[in-house]
């Protein structure tokens, strides 16, 4: 039996349709989950990626949310609920950087990074907690930052975020744990995405240096670790945060 199929489970997946979250989404519905996501803007795109996950034969919802919106997530969420009967997994990828130095960081460019990355994790995992809790099984992935972990100058607006993700799934862990319901942390360090590429050489290599590995790290390598933490493979861990960074954060 392969510990890490997905096969019969149903994924949310928020901020679905580019980088590191269409990875996860892609990655998901291959290994035999129906995926839903969310997106914010393109309508376009998301319909691309519904019909790739249909072609390959799982199911596929997509849902325009801004995920700041607590309302909207209960509505998704419920009609997850509707559309398949239950959902196993959430994936919590949704966020934004808004990077400058403190002194010229002006309030929106704190309270936008802070809404997008930290409060929707919020809206949700609290939307997802009382169908997990009726099925007593349920996993919940939140995908923080090395510079969670680390800081990082200019971005004292996203490394609080994602720092704050990472006590919030320590906490909703032991909340939940008894309920048989995993929270966990993906932290990835430096993630080669359609962004990146349009970065020179020189600023890559500069990149590589500060990895022990040598090299940035790809989207498929983040989706593998969702893979592990929605699979079975991995139901004894809980309040757990993975780096997977290449050595970066070390």
């Amino acid at each position: 039996m392969n510990i890490f199929t997905l096969k019969g489970k149903n994924i949310l997946v928020t901020g679905g349709t580019r980088g590191i979250g269409k990875g996860i989404v892609e990655a998901c519905a291959k290994a035999g989950a129906n995926v839903a996501f969310t997106y914010a803007r393109s309508a376009e795109a998301a319909e691309e990626l519904k019909k790739e996950i249909e072609q390959n034969g799982t199911k596929a919802l997509a849902f325009q949310a801004d995920a700041v919106d607590a309302a909207r997530a209960e509505e998704v969420v419920s009609e997850i609920l509707k559309e398949w009967g239950s959902l196993d997994v959430l994936v919590n990828n949704a966020g934004i950087t808004n990077d400058t130095l403190i002194m010229r960081m002006s309030e929106d460019q704190w309270d936008s990074v802070i809404n997008t990355n930290l409060k929707s994790v919020f809206n949700y995992s609290k939307a997802c907690v009382k169908p997990f809790m009726k099925q007593r099984n349920g996993s919940v992935i939140n995908i923080s930052s090395v510079v969670g972990l680390s800081g990082n100058a200019g971005q004292t607006n996203y490394a609080a975020s994602k720092a704050g993700v990472v006590g919030f799934s320590k906490s909703l862990a032991k909340e939940l744990s008894s309920r048989n319901i995993r929270v966990n942390v993906i932290a990835p360090g430096y993630i080669r995405t359609e962004m990146t590429d349009k970065l020179s050489e020189k600023v890559m290599e500069s990149i590589n240096k500060s990895i022990p590995m040598g090299k940035a790290g790809d989207v498929e390598d983040i989706a593998n670790g969702v893979l592990f933490l929605a699979s079975d493979a991995s139901r004894y861990i809980t309040g757990e945060t993975i780096r997977i960074d290449g050595g970066m954060a070390m």
